[in-house]
């Protein structure tokens, strides 16, 4: 149990989750050649067992609540404790089995699943092929969360069906081809024996049930996490005992709590300024990961006159993503040149391009007749209100904050006037449901950008898109997509989409972030990225036959 006071330094801001990297390390024992008396195998088997670590603290940017899918959801923590069928996600190039033996397709909208066997859920209840069964139908028919669109509709799982005990059929609405590569990798899987009481899951708070390596023991909003190790998981005894998590808003608290010896690592990225000082002390490592993630300017599309591809188009020339990168994060990182989604991902069309050019958005502007008839410096629409926005972005992010100020100053040189407005974590959560926005910066991670199925998805969700808004082009591609049965024949589907997409984005991607993490490396230094989730994963907690399976090496 932490002491209050240890969370007396932490001040109050929201902040977007980070992750971080470092490879692994083999520590397999040898096998004797010979045999051995008793005491001399007694002490061969214990130093070829893995070393565990009693406790690591991590320290957290922000509170994802009780960790029940449903009032909040960070996937590193979440993957703590719950296991999907295959590992570890949509973002690498083949996800392994894992709560899966096998899945085969045996059609275009067809396929079955072996469920393993032997595997139990945190209260001692066998896992079965009627908890997959039951997730499947929970996620497609009950309240959304963040992945139900797997099921209900990109794709469409139109039946779910038990062969056997331990076999589950399902069946889709149109063809889906990558259903083990995206869907089965993506969905955790609920105990249907707790889960099927619950009527509102967004009123549930009960600390959760899982089959992964680490059980969520204790929980303090807005304070700490608690985990102890499942010492019988299915692919290995974890490596640390006790997982403690305080929860540290504020970005100077975090670093000074890692300096301090308070926490061993921070799920906070480290800024440039502080590196140097983390290198130099002599327990400490600083490592770098690319992580699937992108920080952008979003448009408010439903709004004239961002609702014009031409105009969107405009706006993507209108900025120099080189130069934003090379100020705002001292050229430690890559300007977004590839647009959207995220270059890094296997799904993503490697031939995509968002130049600068401002001539180039001048004279789009000219031909849509937004012109500055008054030579105030600013364009008008043909209404006469001139080309002035609002670009809204958080108080706690000031890397955003600048590169906000120089989007005022690209857009000023081609006719348009924006107001930066800095808003609390609080109110720019409001911006974003209610949509009262011209232009936001904001980020978004491994899900939105590294998984095909929400690019799609988010299309349909009024993310990217409104699908009650015509979209002849893109409308047409979806249908073709939908409609295709080959996984290889689809990606090329997709990768077209993409670059319509970013011929006229409703999100202008500024950078990809490059982030350093630092972590205390005498206390632990079995760390391995997993892409899309960094360094602070189910993985690198587990031996290292499980980690081989699914970790970036």
């Amino acid at each position: 149990m932490l002491k209050r006071k240890s969370f007396g330094l932490f001040l109050s801001y929201l902040l977007v989750l980070s992750t971080f990297v470092l490879g692994c390390q083999s520590n397999q024992g040898t096998a004797p050649s010979q045999p051995q008396n008793d005491a001399a195998k007694s002490g061969e088997a214990a130093s070829a067992a893995p070393q565990t670590v009693p406790e690591l603290k991590i320290g957290l940017p922000s509170d994802a609540g009780p960790l029940n899918i449903y009032t909040g959801n960070i996937d590193y923590l979440t993957e703590l404790v719950f296991d999907k069928l295959f590992s570890p996600s949509p973002y690498v190039e083949k996800p392994q089995p894992w709560l899966a033996e096998s899945a085969q397709q045996l059609d275009d909208v067809t396929w079955v699943v072996k469920i393993r066997s032997g595997i139990k859920w945190h209260d001692g209840t066998p896992f079965t092929a009627e908890d997959v069964k039951f997730t499947y139908e929970y996620y497609r028919d009950g309240p959304a969360n963040r992945h139900t669109h797997h099921v209900s509709e990109v794709p469409h799982i139109s039946k779910i069906e038990l062969d056997d005990p331990s076999t589950v059929r399902f069946t889709c609405a149109y063809a889906c081809p990558t259903l083990e590569r995206i869907t089965f990798a993506d969905l955790p899987i609920l105990p249907k024996h707790i889960w099927e009481k619950v009527q509102n899951p967004r009123k549930y708070t009960d600390l959760p049930i899982g089959t992964g390596p680490y059980k969520l023991v204790e929980y303090k909003a807005d304070q700490y996490y608690k985990f102890e190790a499942n010492k019988d998981y299915f692919m290995g005894s974890p490596l640390v005992d006790t997982l403690v998590m305080p929860v540290i808003k504020d970005p100077t608290a975090i670093f000074n709590a890692l300096r301090a010896g308070e926490i061993d690592i921070s799920a906070r990225p480290v800024p440039a300024e502080l590196e140097a000082s983390f290198q130099n002390q002599a327990n400490m490592k600083v490592v770098q990961t690319a992580p699937l993630s992108l920080v952008e300017l979003k448009l408010n599309y439903e709004k004239a006159p961002f609702n014009q591809e031409a105009f969107r188009n405009a706006m993507s020339l209108a900025v120099d993503r080189q130069a934003i990168t090379d100020t705002v994060l001292l050229g430690k990182g890559r300007p977004g040149l590839k647009g959207y989604p995220h270059p890094d991902s296997p799904w993503t069309n490697p031939n995509l391009s968002t130049p600068y050019d401002a001539e180039k958005a001048k004279a789009v502007m000219d031909e849509l007749k937004l012109t500055d008839k008054n030579n105030d410096g600013v364009r008008e629409m043909a209404d006469g209100k001139p080309l002035a926005f609002s670009l809204k972005v958080p108080s706690t992010e000031p890397a955003w904050i600048r590169a906000a100020e120089m989007l005022k100053e690209q857009y000023a040189k081609v006719g348009i006037k924006i107001t930066v407005e800095v808003l609390d974590s609080g109110t720019m959560a409001t911006v974003s449901q209610t949509r009262d926005f011209d232009l936001v910066i904001g980020t978004i991670g491994a899900h939105g950008v590294a998984d095909p199925d929400q690019f799609v998805m988010s299309h349909r969700s009024s993310y990217l898109w409104n699908k009650t808004i015509p979209y002849p082009a893109m409308d047409e591609l979806t249908k073709q997509w939908m409609a295709e049965t080959s996984v290889d024949k689809r990606k090329e589907i997709a990768f077209k989409m993409q670059e319509l997409f970013n011929k006229q984005p409703t999100s202008i991607v500024l950078y990809y972030p490059e982030e350093k993490f630092a972590y205390n490396a005498q206390k632990f230094d079995k760390w391995v990225e997993s892409p899309g989730f960094g360094v602070i994963n189910k993985f690198s907690m587990l031996p290292d036959g499980a980690k081989k399976a699914v970790a970036k090496e």
